[in-house]
């Protein structure tokens, strides 16, 4: 292992990664900017191989021998350990080094080292921990009768269009594409309304402008035979 207070390099790049887009990436800015010369950004999972993370794809291509990557922790070249280490080797085998600002391994490093490696370990450790505790919790959420997760909104608007596009024979993977929403909530829009009492259904008709609507009272010159004319059609899935 080599560790260097200073770099030859005067050329100092950043990585900054967070796995989703609702996460923020201030905290990395705040921290690399300042000290690097291009700031590399990447919003996908750190388990992913490096040809499906666009931000260290066009990192790899800015990078020379004797350049810095710099990240603010060791997870954020990859929270795999398989995939971090694939990285760094990438890296290395280029003359690039890593300086990492935080953690266990922060420091400038040119080779391997048993302490990269540990710190790629703790990190997969934890990403395994979190999803872990979170499935242990959904779990015992469904158990007392309640769902995790965040809610799928569904205005009002989609609604009557999920309904709408049902009862002319849509599949409901084809609703949930052109409505734009998962299947689960459409199918889930569509139970609720096909288990409600038929006088609060919402109803979508398919009939033109034109077309009679059905009343409980005989419209003029029509016989009320008695039949019920309140009976709803099932839909079908």
């Amino acid at each position: 292992m080599i560790l260097r207070s200073g770099f030859r390099s005067l050329r100092s790049f950043s990585l900054v990664r967070v796995s989703t887009d609702t996460q923020e990436t201030r905290r990395q800015h705040d921290a690399l900017d300042p000290i690097c010369i291009t700031v590399f950004e990447e919003k996908v999972s750190g388990t992913l191989s490096v040809d499906k993370r666009p931000g260290l794809l066009r990192a790899l291509g800015y990078l020379r021998p004797d350049d810095l990557l710099t990240v603010l922790e060791v997870d954020r070249l990859g929270r795999n350990l398989l995939e971090g280490l694939f990285v760094l080797n990438e890296l290395f085998e280029r003359g690039v080094g890593v300086k990492v600002l935080t953690g266990i391994a922060a420091g400038e490093h040119t080779e391997r080292s048993l302490i990269l490696d540990l710190a790629l370990a703790l990190a997969e450790d934890r990403r395994r921990d979190i999803s872990r505790k979170t499935r242990n919790g959904l779990e015992a959420a469904r158990r007392r009768g309640t769902t995790g997760g965040r809610p799928t909104v569904v205005d009002p608007d989609k609604r009557a269009a999920i309904l709408a596009r049902h009862t002319t024979g849509q599949s409901i993977r084809e609703i949930a594409r052109g409505v734009g929403i998962s299947v689960g909530a459409v199918h889930r829009i569509i139970t609720e309304n096909r288990n409600q009492p038929p006088h609060t259904r919402q109803a979508h008709d398919n009939t033109g402008p034109n077309d009679t609507p059905t009343s409980d009272h005989p419209q003029p010159g029509t016989h009320n035979t008695g039949a019920d004319t309140n009976r709803t059609t099932r839909p079908t899935l």
